[in-house]
């Protein structure tokens, strides 16, 4: 297989976004295919025995099991990296696998680190119970507070984790500040990324070491696979996340990985569109005078600080009915266009409750301490005629009494 496109590939860095999302990442076989290879294997067979024991030791190039490597993924796992502006990239079988795979692989008994509570809640159910379980202790603070960051620092701190937008109060953290504050004392800086993706953020130019990834969200764009993806340095993916991956087993399918290698084509034209598509609607449902939290929104507290590190806002917002959990129902019940569905990132509008869905493990105190309302409904913006989703939108909103 040849690791060429016809194009000089010392160039591809000075390429833009959108050109390194379609092209970077393209091996080629003798065939010369133009659309990238699907391999469906989980073995490989060698020409010698000398060479199998070269490729294990490292000595020559090659691969030796899809648990370590495979062609369909390292393809991806470059398209992901040059998107980012990183030196590697390894890919994981969901976006869940990445963020634990990113914190175990570095954290030991009698480490800590510090979370934002604004967060997905199967991340904040990692630290709870599984990090703890290990000995990992962590302190939650207000991600928005850059005081609160540094408050939280102790002597055995190794990590921050966050997400910035974050789901689904849309907090936004301030990368530079805390990216830079965690440099300044030694700590790893993991960022999730998953509701802009590097077509509208990339923490690493802020700071950042990691960059973790659902990959099934808008790189996928249309629902079909689960992927995780962690970027960062050279030394840190293949020397401490590589080696716990490969032991562990959380890796990738390769169909799955030439799934989102399609839908990364695409991203940039469909992270910008769905984020005009969603800052229509927004505008629309804030006046009607619903709260609306999205940091595309000038009445968003944090709307100069996203402006300043987003290209764009991206697909997703939340507003917040005032009758509760009752009425937010009313509103998904009603809606004929917008599925009623937990994932996001979808070229379709999606819509959920958050209280009941993906932050129900938190329990009535964990989602009032994150600012998730009873009355909180997510949406995903997709890429519908926006006013065809504001009719549908409004239809409910009659419904519910708005």
């Amino acid at each position: 297989m040849k690791k060429t496109t016809g194009i000089d590939r010392s160039q591809t860095s000075s390429w833009r976004p959108a050109t390194r999302a379609v092209r970077s990442g393209t091996w080629r076989s003798d065939h010369g295919e133009t659309s990238e290879a699907l391999y469906l294997n989980s073995g490989y067979s060698y020409d010698s025995a000398q060479e199998v024991a070269e490729r294990f030791a490292g000595e020559a190039e090659g691969m030796v099991y899809s648990r370590f490597q495979n062609p369909t993924i390292a393809m991806l796992e470059e398209r992901i990296a040059a998107m980012e502006g990183a030196e590697a990239c390894k890919v994981q079988a969901s976006g869940m696998a990445a963020m634990t795979t990113a914190l175990l692989c570095q954290l030991s008994a009698g480490d800590h680190l510090v979370a934002a509570k604004a967060a997905f809640g199967s991340c904040r159910w990692i630290l709870t119970n599984v990090l703890a379980r290990f000995g990992i202790t962590h302190t939650v603070v207000d991600g928005r507070d850059n005081a609160a960051w540094e408050a939280a620092i102790q002597p055995n701190t190794k990590v921050f984790f966050f997400e910035t937008p974050a789901n689904p109060t849309l907090d936004i953290v301030d990368l530079r500040f805390v990216c830079g504050l965690a440099r300044a004392h030694g700590i790893t800086t993991l960022v999730d990324n998953a509701f802009a993706t590097s077509a509208l953020q990339r923490p690493l130019e802020y700071g950042a070491d990691l960059v973790a990834y659902s990959a099934t969200k808008l790189m996928d764009g249309q629902g079909r696979v689960l992927v995780g993806a962690v970027c960062g340095s050279d030394e840190f993916i293949h020397g401490t996340l590589s080696p716990f991956q490969r032991n562990t087993g959380p890796v990738c399918s390769s169909f799955n990985a030439w799934v989102v290698l399609k839908g990364l084509e695409t991203l940039s034209l469909r992270a910008f569109q769905q984020s005009a598509n969603a800052l229509q609607v927004a505008q629309f449902v804030e006046g009607r005078g619903v709260k609306v939290l999205y940091p595309g929104l000038p009445s968003f507290a944090q709307h100069e600080l996203a402006a300043s590190q987003m290209d764009a806002f991206g697909p997703i917002f939340s507003f917040v009915m005032p009758g509760g959990r009752e009425q937010a129902f009313t509103v998904l019940d009603a809606m004929q266009l917008v599925d009623i569905s937990n994932n996001i990132g979808d070229a379709k509008s999606l819509a959920c409750h958050p209280a009941s869905s993906t932050h129900h493990s938190m329990g009535p105190e964990g989602r009032a301490d994150m600012g998730v309302d009873e009355g909180m409904i997510r949406i995903n913006i997709g890429l519908e005629d926006p006013l065809d989703l504001i009719d549908d939108l409004g239809r409910a909103l009659d419904a519910a009494g708005i």
